[in-house]
Order: C-alpha cells, then structure tokens, then sequence
C-alpha cells in the first residue's frame, strides 16, 4: 500500500484505534514517524511506542487511556495542518497555541521534529505538520 500523506495515516490510525479502545496501533515506521511519535511521548499523550524489526519494520504506538469508569482515549484530537497539495509554513513569532496550551503544535524545523514550545524557544519557525490536544 502507497501512501502519499504518511503523517496524515499515522494520525488516522492513532485516532482510529482510540476510538475503538484498542490498546496499540501499528504502522509502518519512518523517520518522520518516530519523531512524532516521541513527541507524543514527551508530551504524555501515549504510553509508549516501539520499533519491531523486520524486512518491514514498523512501528507500534501503545495509546494511554482515562483512569475513569469508561476509560477515554488520553488523546482527544489529532489534527493534520500542512499536507501535501498545500504545505503550511510559520515563522518563529507565528507558531499558534493550541487549545490554550493544552495542546501542542507539531512542527517540523531545521534543527529536527519538535513541538511549538521547544520551537519558540529556539527561535526557529519551520512546517506546521499537525495539532495534538
């Protein structure tokens, strides 16, 4: 399967599996992907995520779920920003805030993958590549 937006499948699939409550969600792995990944990570939007070897290596995001009597999807939305018919750039001094900070903004700089926080406080503007809240 070709896919032409690989930032665009990994949020589907990360939003699909969490609306059906499954407790990973598995694709194939890049670089770009991996980056993300992390974020999420970092940010504490999933629990973990792994690399499986192989001649098709991919890559497997175990989500993180509410404490609650009905647990809910930790992750709340996913939304991609720039795509690839319209790519979406910002500046240093236009990097939005998402959901009044309780959300991050993923951007893609010259300096690597990293959220509008670390980007604002590098001084470094690049690719909007999606919204996480």
């Amino acid at each position: 399967m070709n896919v032409t937006d690989p930032v665009a499948d990994m949020l589907t699939r990360i939003r699909n599996a969490g609306m059906a409550s499954h407790p990973q969600a598995a694709m194939p792995t890049s670089k770009l992907r991996e980056a993300i990944a992390k974020i999420l990570k970092e940010e504490g939007f999933i629990q973990d995520f792994e690399v499986l070897p192989g001649k098709f290596a991919s890559l497997l995001i175990h989500l993180k779920y509410t404490r609650e009597r009905r647990p809910r999807p930790v992750i709340a939305g996913l939304q991609r920003v720039s795509k690839p018919g319209r790519r979406s750039y910002v500046g240093k001094q236009d990097i939005p805030w998402v959901r009044s900070g309780l959300g991050v903004a993923i951007i893609s700089t010259s300096k690597g993958v990293m959220t509008g926080d670390q980007a604002r406080r590098l001084g470094v503007g690049g690719e909007l590549l999606c919204y996480v809240w």
